[in-house]
């Protein structure tokens, strides 16, 4: 039987420092992260001057933390693998491309959802 540890506030904020670091870890040293952010950002921006609806907001956010969020999970997963095999490896490479494919899939889903909402408000 699991023993059931005891809530503690002090190592739930340590967990969110972790988090936190995490993050700053990522913009820091992942080009395609940053890029990511760049393409968030000039999306709200779009958003702000096209004053978008309520219901966009929450789809052109949900998306973005979405591709935030599998852009981390590549790179972690990409990290790990170099770990445990510094060397080529031809399943390593499969398991890096599934996790980068899992991020493409995303960003293109990103671009429709985009074009969903901002090419009407153009015009187009």
């Amino acid at each position: 039987m699991k023993s059931i540890k005891k809530f503690s506030v002090r190592k739930r904020i340590t967990s969110f420092i972790y988090a936190f670091n995490g993050l700053r870890i990522v913009a820091l040293v992942e080009h395609n992260f940053r890029i990511h952010m760049l393409a968030a950002a000039l999306v709200v921006l779009a958003g702000f001057c096209f004053s978008i609806s309520h219901n966009e907001w929450i789809a052109i956010i949900l998306i973005i933390v979405l591709v935030l969020s599998l852009e981390i999970m590549n790179s972690a997963i990409e990290r790990l693998a170099d770990v445990v095999s510094p060397e080529r490896n031809e399943k390593i490479k499969e398991i890096k491309d599934m996790s980068a494919g899992a991020v493409l899939l995303a960003a293109i889903a990103s671009l429709v959802i985009a074009g969903i909402i901002f090419l009407p408000k153009m015009g187009f």
